[in-house]
This record gives structure tokens, sequence and C-alpha cells, in this order.
């Protein structure tokens, strides 16, 4: 049985996450919110994913090649996933690469460069996993609203285009709004740190032995650099719904 600050990683978690998932799944199937299969699915997937991801991740942190195609492989998964949500016409979720990559992968280069991050696996495979998981929620998101608002406010768009607006424009004016409120997630997160939540670095670096400034220091930074990432996921993803890069869907 191993031991941490947090949990007691044995036989009674194994229990407790399948206790969870199942009522979870229960919860959805009883309320009818139609994710019950969904629920159990991703709790599997995430026990596999997460238990062949650290031993991978033990195995390539000391390699920065490893550590690279690592970091590649997150990106790929993320953007491919994000893509698949917005539109199923062939090849266009490969789209969504763009406003998951673009605004993540300079971000981490900047930091490395100013050597402001380590450069190691340890800190490279993390961070950009963070800023990986918010560009992939901004960009769903934001491409799921804006698909919808144009969808169901076709009417609008033809009268904007009949004033003599572009396609583009037209969809911009139309979608642009509801793909914003994508960033609300990220804004509560900010605004609420410390005082409704304690995010995982913040947790993470206090349990592995930092005092509570340069946890809190580390944190803030991740939660500037969350905005910075999905505002210009959304900036992105709406330029792409747009321009038709991410085709508006029929129905779902």
């Amino acid at each position: 049985m191993g031991e941490s600050e947090l949990l007691v990683v044995g036989p009674a978690l194994a229990v407790a996450v399948v206790v969870a998932v199942a009522a979870a799944a229960g919860v959805s199937a009883l309320g009818r919110l139609g994710h019950g299969l969904a629920v159990l699915r991703a709790g599997g997937r995430a026990v596999l994913q997460l238990g062949a991801v650290s031993f991978l991740i033990a195995a390539v942190v000391s390699s920065g090649p490893l550590t690279l195609g690592f970091v590649a492989v997150m990106l790929t998964v993320a953007s491919l996933t994000a893509g698949r949500r917005i539109t199923t016409t062939r090849w266009r979720p490969l789209w969504a690469f763009l406003p998951v990559c673009l605004p993540v992968v300079p971000v981490v280069v900047a930091l490395l460069l100013t050597g402001l991050t380590p450069v190691s696996g340890l800190a490279v495979i993390p961070l950009t996993g963070i800023l990986t998981g918010g560009a992939l929620t901004a960009t769903v998101l934001a491409g799921r609203r804006a698909t919808e608002e144009l969808r169901t406010r076709r009417g609008e768009v033809e009268a904007a285009l009949s004033l003599g607006l572009s396609p583009r424009d037209a969809a911009l004016e139309i979608g642009r709004p509801a793909a914003a409120s994508a960033l609300l997630p990220a804004l509560d997160q900010t605004r609420t740190v410390g005082l409704v939540t304690l995010p995982g670095a913040f947790v993470g670096m206090l349990l592995g032995g930092a005092t509570p400034f340069e946890a809190g220091a580390v944190q803030v930074f991740v939660l500037a650099g969350l905005l910075l990432v999905e505002s210009l996921a959304i900036v992105l993803t709406v330029e792409l719904v747009a321009r038709g890069a991410l085709p508006v869907p029929e129905r779902e």
C-alpha cells in the first residue's frame, strides 16, 4: 500500500473509484441526462490511460526527445478530440490543430527560452498538459457554441448577408458572442482561486514540499497562462468557424 499526503493508495481507493464512477453513471441515467454509458466509458478509460501514462512518464522524463514526443502526442490527441467535438465533416476536424497548438506551443517555448521553466520532462510535461487541457476545453466550447448559434439563427445570418456583409463577417457577428462564453470557466476559476477552490498545481506543489508562497506564485502564473491560451484558442476557433474551415453541422 502506498502512502501520500492526500489519499491512501491501495485497494480501498480502487473500490472508491469504482463506486464513484458507478454512482455518477447511475445519477446520469436516473436523471435522464443521456450520459450513463459515457460516464462508465470515461471512468474506465481514465483508469487505463492514467495507469499507462504513469509508467510512460517515468520512462520518458529523463530523455529530451522522448519528452518532446510525449508532448506531441498530447497535442495531437487534444486537437483531434476538439475537432471531432465540433464537426464530423471529413478532414475538417484537423483544423482544430490550430486553436489547440498555436496558443500552447509558443507559451511553453517562451518559458523554456527565458528560463522560467526548467528544461526537464518533469516540468515540461505537466505544464504543457495543463495548458493543452485548457486549450482543448476552450476550443470545444467555443466551436460548439458558435456552430450551434449559427445553426439556430440561420435567418439572421442570411439577413446580415443581404445587408452586404461578407459570409465571414456575418458569421462572426452571430457566432462570436456565444463563443466568447467559453472563457467563463477560466475566468471563474481565476476569480475564485483561494476562496472557493485550491487548484491542482497549488496543491501538488504543497504536497511536494514547496512553501505556500512558492505554490501560490506558480499557481497564479498557471492561471494567467490559461487565460492567455484559452483566449487565443477561442479567437482562432471562431475565425475557423466563420471561414467555414470548421463547418456548421446540419444537426447534432
